[in-house]
Protein backbone atom coordinates (compact mmCIF):
# COMPACT_ATOMS: atom_id res chain seq x y z
CA UNK A 1 0.00 0.00 0.00
CA UNK A 2 1.62 3.37 -1.03
CA UNK A 3 2.08 5.89 2.12
CA UNK A 4 -0.95 8.61 2.38
CA UNK A 5 -0.08 11.93 3.72
CA UNK A 6 -2.29 12.84 6.76
CA UNK A 7 -5.01 15.36 6.81
CA UNK A 8 -5.52 17.93 9.28
CA UNK A 9 -8.94 18.36 10.60
CA UNK A 10 -10.94 21.04 12.66
CA UNK A 11 -14.80 20.67 14.03
CA UNK A 12 -16.50 23.86 13.87
CA UNK A 13 -18.44 23.52 17.25
CA UNK A 14 -16.94 22.65 20.73
CA UNK A 15 -16.97 19.15 21.94
CA UNK A 16 -17.61 17.70 25.45
CA UNK A 17 -15.18 15.67 27.28
CA UNK A 18 -12.11 15.96 30.06
CA UNK A 19 -9.01 15.17 28.29
CA UNK A 20 -6.78 16.99 26.97
CA UNK A 21 -6.44 17.29 23.31
CA UNK A 22 -6.84 20.16 20.53
CA UNK A 23 -9.89 20.83 19.98
CA UNK A 24 -11.88 23.44 21.49
CA UNK A 25 -13.76 22.23 24.26
CA UNK A 26 -16.62 23.14 26.68
CA UNK A 27 -15.18 22.59 29.94
CA UNK A 28 -13.50 25.02 32.22
CA UNK A 29 -9.93 23.88 33.30
CA UNK A 30 -6.29 24.27 32.23
CA UNK A 31 -6.39 26.10 28.42
CA UNK A 32 -5.23 29.41 27.23
CA UNK A 33 -9.16 30.44 25.94
CA UNK A 34 -9.88 33.23 28.38
CA UNK A 35 -13.62 33.02 29.91
CA UNK A 36 -13.89 35.12 33.01
CA UNK A 37 -13.50 35.77 36.45
CA UNK A 38 -14.32 33.65 39.55
CA UNK A 39 -14.24 34.55 42.94
CA UNK A 40 -10.27 32.77 44.71
CA UNK A 41 -12.88 30.78 47.35
CA UNK A 42 -15.23 29.61 44.71
CA UNK A 43 -11.97 28.38 42.12
CA UNK A 44 -8.79 28.06 44.79
CA UNK A 45 -6.40 28.12 41.99
CA UNK A 46 -3.67 30.59 43.16
CA UNK A 47 -1.96 29.70 39.86
CA UNK A 48 -4.54 31.96 38.09
CA UNK A 49 -4.55 34.89 40.51
CA UNK A 50 -5.04 38.08 38.62
CA UNK A 51 -3.40 40.68 40.76
CA UNK A 52 -4.82 43.87 38.56
CA UNK A 53 -8.81 42.79 38.79
CA UNK A 54 -8.69 41.89 42.00
CA UNK A 55 -7.75 45.58 43.11
CA UNK A 56 -10.61 46.84 41.29
CA UNK A 57 -13.56 44.48 42.11
CA UNK A 58 -15.90 46.31 43.95
CA UNK A 59 -16.48 43.84 46.41
CA UNK A 60 -12.45 43.52 47.65
CA UNK A 61 -12.28 39.75 46.64
CA UNK A 62 -9.81 37.68 45.26
CA UNK A 63 -10.31 37.22 41.63
CA UNK A 64 -9.06 34.37 39.67
CA UNK A 65 -8.81 33.95 36.11
CA UNK A 66 -10.74 31.19 34.05
CA UNK A 67 -10.31 29.45 31.33
CA UNK A 68 -11.69 26.83 28.84
CA UNK A 69 -9.84 23.40 28.08
CA UNK A 70 -8.61 22.08 24.89
CA UNK A 71 -10.23 18.43 24.78
CA UNK A 72 -9.37 15.22 22.38
CA UNK A 73 -12.48 12.99 20.68
CA UNK A 74 -12.62 9.95 19.72
CA UNK A 75 -12.72 9.33 16.30
CA UNK A 76 -14.60 6.29 14.39
CA UNK A 77 -14.57 5.24 10.99
CA UNK A 78 -18.10 3.36 9.83
CA UNK A 79 -16.92 1.63 7.00
CA UNK A 80 -19.94 -0.33 4.15
CA UNK A 81 -17.88 -3.21 3.37
CA UNK A 82 -20.76 -5.15 1.59
CA UNK A 83 -20.25 -6.53 -1.98
CA UNK A 84 -19.82 -3.29 -3.82
CA UNK A 85 -17.36 -2.00 -2.01
CA UNK A 86 -15.28 -4.83 -4.13
CA UNK A 87 -15.73 -3.60 -7.28
CA UNK A 88 -12.81 -1.18 -8.29
CA UNK A 89 -10.16 -0.91 -11.21
CA UNK A 90 -7.29 -0.91 -10.87
CA UNK A 91 -8.17 -1.16 -6.84
CA UNK A 92 -11.07 -1.42 -5.61
CA UNK A 93 -13.00 0.74 -3.38
CA UNK A 94 -12.35 -0.64 -0.67
CA UNK A 95 -8.35 -0.68 -0.99
CA UNK A 96 -9.31 3.29 -1.49
CA UNK A 97 -11.14 3.23 1.61
CA UNK A 98 -7.95 1.29 3.65
CA UNK A 99 -5.87 4.07 2.22
CA UNK A 100 -8.05 6.62 3.28
CA UNK A 101 -7.67 4.93 7.28
CA UNK A 102 -3.77 4.50 6.71
CA UNK A 103 -4.12 8.61 6.68
CA UNK A 104 -7.15 9.07 9.49
CA UNK A 105 -4.83 7.38 11.62
CA UNK A 106 -1.96 8.91 11.27
CA UNK A 107 -3.99 12.70 11.57
CA UNK A 108 -5.84 11.66 14.56
CA UNK A 109 -2.52 10.69 16.39
CA UNK A 110 -1.04 13.89 15.75
CA UNK A 111 -4.24 15.80 17.03
CA UNK A 112 -4.41 13.55 20.31
CA UNK A 113 -7.51 11.51 19.44
CA UNK A 114 -8.62 8.11 19.85
CA UNK A 115 -9.30 6.42 16.18
CA UNK A 116 -11.52 3.22 16.21
CA UNK A 117 -13.55 1.33 12.92
CA UNK A 118 -16.92 -0.33 12.77
CA UNK A 119 -17.97 -2.43 9.50
CA UNK A 120 -21.34 -3.50 8.20
CA UNK A 121 -22.54 -4.95 5.16
CA UNK A 122 -25.97 -7.02 5.64
CA UNK A 123 -25.10 -7.23 9.68
CA UNK A 124 -22.44 -5.80 11.74
CA UNK A 125 -19.13 -6.76 10.83
CA UNK A 126 -18.01 -7.33 14.50
CA UNK A 127 -14.99 -9.43 13.51
CA UNK A 128 -13.68 -6.05 12.35
CA UNK A 129 -14.79 -3.84 15.09
CA UNK A 130 -11.61 -1.81 16.68
CA UNK A 131 -11.97 0.45 19.71
CA UNK A 132 -11.05 3.51 19.61
CA UNK A 133 -7.67 3.67 21.08
CA UNK A 134 -5.03 6.39 20.68
CA UNK A 135 -2.15 4.55 18.73
CA UNK A 136 0.29 5.24 15.63
CA UNK A 137 0.09 1.87 14.34
CA UNK A 138 -3.72 0.78 15.21
CA UNK A 139 -4.75 2.26 11.54
CA UNK A 140 -2.24 -0.34 9.86
CA UNK A 141 -4.33 -3.13 11.78
CA UNK A 142 -8.05 -1.78 10.05
CA UNK A 143 -6.62 -1.00 6.51
CA UNK A 144 -5.07 -4.56 6.39
CA UNK A 145 -8.16 -6.12 8.07
CA UNK A 146 -10.51 -3.96 5.16
CA UNK A 147 -8.24 -5.23 2.44
CA UNK A 148 -8.33 -8.90 3.10
CA UNK A 149 -12.28 -9.32 4.08
CA UNK A 150 -15.11 -10.57 2.34
CA UNK A 151 -18.54 -8.71 1.87
CA UNK A 152 -22.33 -9.40 1.75
CA UNK A 153 -25.03 -7.50 -0.21
CA UNK A 154 -27.09 -5.31 1.80
CA UNK A 155 -26.15 -2.53 4.21
CA UNK A 156 -28.82 -0.63 5.79
CA UNK A 157 -29.39 -3.31 8.49
CA UNK A 158 -25.66 -3.73 9.38
CA UNK A 159 -25.45 -0.16 9.25
CA UNK A 160 -28.25 0.21 11.89
CA UNK A 161 -26.52 -2.33 13.69
CA UNK A 162 -23.47 -0.84 13.96
CA UNK A 163 -24.02 3.25 14.51
CA UNK A 164 -25.97 1.82 18.15
CA UNK A 165 -22.32 1.62 19.48
CA UNK A 166 -22.23 5.38 18.77
CA UNK A 167 -25.14 6.66 19.32
CA UNK A 168 -25.95 9.33 21.66
CA UNK A 169 -22.11 9.99 22.05
CA UNK A 170 -19.81 13.07 21.14
CA UNK A 171 -17.35 12.06 18.69
CA UNK A 172 -16.18 12.90 15.01
CA UNK A 173 -17.53 9.79 13.03
CA UNK A 174 -16.66 9.34 8.99
CA UNK A 175 -19.35 7.32 7.29
CA UNK A 176 -18.00 5.51 4.49
CA UNK A 177 -19.90 3.94 1.33
CA UNK A 178 -20.24 4.07 -2.22
CA UNK A 179 -24.40 4.06 -0.89
CA UNK A 180 -25.20 2.21 -3.58
CA UNK A 181 -28.28 0.99 -1.70
CA UNK A 182 -31.97 2.32 -0.59
CA UNK A 183 -31.30 5.44 1.26
CA UNK A 184 -34.59 4.69 3.06
CA UNK A 185 -33.65 5.21 6.40
CA UNK A 186 -30.51 7.01 6.32
CA UNK A 187 -31.78 9.63 7.93
CA UNK A 188 -33.02 8.03 10.51
CA UNK A 189 -29.47 6.75 11.07
CA UNK A 190 -28.13 10.24 11.06
CA UNK A 191 -30.52 11.33 13.64
CA UNK A 192 -29.14 8.89 15.96
CA UNK A 193 -25.71 10.45 15.72
CA UNK A 194 -26.64 13.63 16.44
CA UNK A 195 -24.45 14.36 19.43
CA UNK A 196 -21.36 13.57 16.86
CA UNK A 197 -19.85 15.44 14.27
CA UNK A 198 -20.49 13.40 11.24
CA UNK A 199 -18.87 13.14 7.87
CA UNK A 200 -19.68 10.97 4.82
CA UNK A 201 -17.16 9.74 2.66
CA UNK A 202 -18.71 8.76 -0.58
CA UNK A 203 -16.36 6.59 -2.17
CA UNK A 204 -17.17 5.79 -6.60
CA UNK A 205 -15.13 4.14 -8.99
CA UNK A 206 -14.74 6.09 -12.02
CA UNK A 207 -16.01 3.22 -14.03
CA UNK A 208 -19.31 3.98 -12.14
CA UNK A 209 -19.18 7.28 -12.84
CA UNK A 210 -17.99 7.71 -16.08
CA UNK A 211 -19.24 5.29 -18.69
CA UNK A 212 -16.80 4.18 -21.76
CA UNK A 213 -16.24 6.36 -24.58
CA UNK A 214 -16.77 3.17 -27.70
CA UNK A 215 -20.10 2.22 -28.72
CA UNK A 216 -20.43 -1.88 -28.17
CA UNK A 217 -21.64 -4.95 -26.53
CA UNK A 218 -21.05 -4.63 -22.40
CA UNK A 219 -21.60 -6.87 -19.92
CA UNK A 220 -22.75 -5.26 -15.88
CA UNK A 221 -22.76 -7.19 -13.37
CA UNK A 222 -24.49 -5.92 -10.15
CA UNK A 223 -22.54 -6.21 -6.76
CA UNK A 224 -25.50 -5.64 -4.85
CA UNK A 225 -28.40 -7.32 -6.09
CA UNK A 226 -26.77 -9.84 -8.22
CA UNK A 227 -27.59 -10.83 -11.54
CA UNK A 228 -25.89 -9.43 -14.90
CA UNK A 229 -27.22 -7.71 -17.83
CA UNK A 230 -26.08 -7.13 -21.20
CA UNK A 231 -26.26 -3.83 -22.67
CA UNK A 232 -25.06 -2.46 -26.31
CA UNK A 233 -23.48 1.04 -25.08
CA UNK A 234 -24.50 3.83 -27.62
CA UNK A 235 -24.77 7.58 -27.09
CA UNK A 236 -28.17 7.53 -25.31
CA UNK A 237 -27.61 4.77 -23.47
CA UNK A 238 -24.38 6.93 -22.12
CA UNK A 239 -26.48 10.08 -22.02
CA UNK A 240 -28.85 7.84 -19.26
CA UNK A 241 -25.63 6.51 -17.30
CA UNK A 242 -24.22 9.83 -16.81
CA UNK A 243 -27.67 10.93 -15.59
CA UNK A 244 -27.97 8.78 -13.34
CA UNK A 245 -24.79 9.25 -11.51
CA UNK A 246 -26.09 13.12 -11.77
CA UNK A 247 -29.57 12.39 -9.92
CA UNK A 248 -28.37 9.57 -7.55
CA UNK A 249 -25.29 12.62 -5.89
CA UNK A 250 -28.34 15.18 -5.99
CA UNK A 251 -30.08 12.70 -3.92
CA UNK A 252 -26.84 12.19 -1.72
CA UNK A 253 -26.54 15.45 -1.01
CA UNK A 254 -30.31 16.84 -0.64
CA UNK A 255 -30.41 13.95 2.57
CA UNK A 256 -27.42 15.01 4.55
CA UNK A 257 -28.18 18.83 3.45
CA UNK A 258 -31.31 18.39 5.14
CA UNK A 259 -29.21 16.96 8.38
CA UNK A 260 -26.97 20.08 7.65
CA UNK A 261 -24.41 17.75 6.75
CA UNK A 262 -22.05 17.85 3.32
CA UNK A 263 -20.46 15.33 1.68
CA UNK A 264 -16.95 14.76 0.51
CA UNK A 265 -16.47 12.70 -2.30
CA UNK A 266 -14.00 10.15 -3.19
CA UNK A 267 -13.51 9.05 -6.90
CA UNK A 268 -10.87 6.58 -7.63
CA UNK A 269 -8.09 8.14 -5.04
CA UNK A 270 -8.21 9.46 -1.70
CA UNK A 271 -7.03 13.23 -1.81
CA UNK A 272 -5.75 14.12 1.81
CA UNK A 273 -5.36 17.41 0.94
CA UNK A 274 -9.09 18.08 -0.88
CA UNK A 275 -10.23 16.60 2.80
CA UNK A 276 -7.99 19.37 4.72
CA UNK A 277 -9.57 21.58 2.57
CA UNK A 278 -12.79 20.37 3.03
CA UNK A 279 -12.53 20.97 6.86
CA UNK A 280 -10.78 24.04 6.24
CA UNK A 281 -14.46 25.09 4.78
CA UNK A 282 -16.71 24.15 7.52
CA UNK A 283 -14.75 26.21 10.10
CA UNK A 284 -14.01 28.69 7.85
Amino acid sequence: MTMTEEFHYRLPRRLAGWRPGSHPGLSLGPGQEFVSHASLHDRPDPRRLDLRASLRDLHRDWLVRVYRQRVSTPVYAVVDVSSSMHFGSPRTKLQVVAEFIEALGQSAFRAGDAVGMLAFDAQERTDLFVPAVLSRGVASLMAEALINCTGNAGAMTGLRQAVLRLAGRSSLIFLVSDFHWPLDGLAEVLDSLAKAYVVPLVVWDPAEVQPPSRNGIMMLHDAEAGGERTFWLRPALRERWQSAVERRRAELDALFASRAIRPFYVCGRFDSEALSQYFFEATG
